[in-house]
């Protein structure tokens, strides 16, 4: 391949912060981004060359997509399979991942048989469709993680059963077929960063440690809190899991790590992460960049550490004592959330003052409860950094922070 400047574009279905953080990663390489996104001026609209305006499932909207750039992508999984294969084969253009990946991962429970398939570690899981069903898993495991099969969005389709009696109440919140998960007492929840370039070429980033709660990643230290051998193992792991999946890109594999120091996989997602926006600041190429070179068959960049980093993720409810809610965010195309307010952040003189540390906001509109709104990165350029320091300064600076007046 002979790489000229300007370079191609590149077609992006979805226009939220992972399609507006691609489109900044990548101008400086000369590529232009057109994105397809159903919400008018949508995060990425500001720094990519253009929006079109059309559903995830809209043929014209897709085809036109397709008819206008020279590569094909998606950053979120409601993007149609369908369509984008048969737009990409219709104007020759290449899509990246392959989207018989994105429908084997938009359904939980084919995922996760795939998985189990290649030899791959995961908790222990079984399709419920009835109360009777779940009723009985949940007696055989003591507590399940019910996640609906498909459409799952940042919290959204995971409801917790631990009592048999809840189990008819969890399905109509579910409202569908579902896949239940034993409960794991597991260690920590760990990520990896997996990168898929041109003639099978794999990469991983530094193994992330992820922290949760109510379903909703809150903070990542990069390079994980944890020992050497479980390291070593979730690379390995990790690697697994490419092998699986077909098709150029970053995939983000979030996994468990359990008290006996096993890794075994909880979901993939096939695009860039919020487990790996630390790779901004602290890996010598970004997440972003380097999907868009795979994307593009490009030569991929190190994935290298360059320095310890903590990412403290900006919700809608920065303080627990203003939080709106407790509900996760919602699909950029759905109408269901009856609270918002304007997005207006306040205090971010204390970030911007702060040494070592970078500001990301996402431009968007509403503030809504749990909604991701912007992060922000400490990082420490000496290699044995305190990372427990790290994540507390991370995360004093992120709930000084705040959308309402003090």
């Amino acid at each position: 391949m002979t790489i000229t400047l300007p370079g191609p574009t590149l077609g992006v279905v979805g226009g939220g912060q992972l399609g507006r953080m691609m489109g900044e990663a990548v101008a400086p390489l000369g590529v232009d981004v057109v994105v397809l996104d159903p919400t008018p001026d949508c995060p990425a609209s500001p720094v990519v060359s253009d929006q079109i305006v059309g559903g995830f499932d809209d043929a014209d909207a897709i085809h036109e997509l397709a008819s206008r750039v020279d590569a094909l992508t998606f950053e979120i999984e409601l993007a149609d399979p369908d369509l984008m294969a048969e737009a990409a084969a219709e104007h020759d253009v290449p899509v990246h991942p392959d989207p018989d990946t994105l429908r084997t991962i938009q359904d939980k429970l084919v995922q996760k048989e795939a998985l189990v398939d290649a030899g791959i570690p995961v908790p222990e899981f079984v399709a419920v469709a009835t109360a009777e069903g779940l009723e009985r898993v949940v007696e055989e495991y003591g507590g399940v993680m019910l996640k609906a099969r498909e459409g799952g969005y940042d919290g959204r389709g995971n409801v917790p059963v631990d009592d048999p009696a809840d189990a008819t109440d969890a399905l109509d919140e579910i409202g569908g077929n579902a896949m239940a998960e034993e409960f794991l007492d597991f260690e920590r929840e760990i990520a990896v960063m997996g990168l898929k370039g041109a003639d099978g070429e794999t990469r991983t980033y530094p193994v992330t440690e992820t922290i949760h709660r109510e379903e909703i990643l809150r903070e990542s230290v990069a390079p994980a809190r944890t020992d050497d051998a479980v390291v070593a193992e979730a690379e390995s792991v990790a690697h697994d899991v490419l092998d699986v999946l077909d098709g150029r890109g970053v995939y983000g594999i979030e996994l468990f790590e359990t008290r006996d120091g096993e890794v075994l996989v909880n979901e993939i997602a096939p695009r860039p992460h919020n487990s790996g926006h630390w790779t901004i600041e602290g890996a010598r190429t970004s997440q972003f960049e380097n999907h868009v070179r795979a994307v593009l068959g490009w030569p991929l960049g190190s994935t290298d550490l360059v320095a310890p980093a903590v990412t403290a993720n900006i919700l809608g409810d920065v303080h627990e004592s203003r939080a709106l809610v407790s509900q996760p965010e919602s699909p950029r195309d759905s109408g269901d959330v009856d609270e918002t307010q304007p997005a207006t952040l306040r205090n971010v003189d204390s970030v911007l003052a702060a040494a070592d540390t970078d500001l990301h906001w996402y431009g968007k509109d509403d503030v809504r409860p749990l909604r991701k709104m912007g992060h922000l990165t400490a990082t420490d350029r000496n290699v044995d950094a305190d990372r427990d320091a790290l994540l507390s300064r991370a995360r004093d600076l992120r709930d000084g922070l705040t959308f309402r007046d003090a």
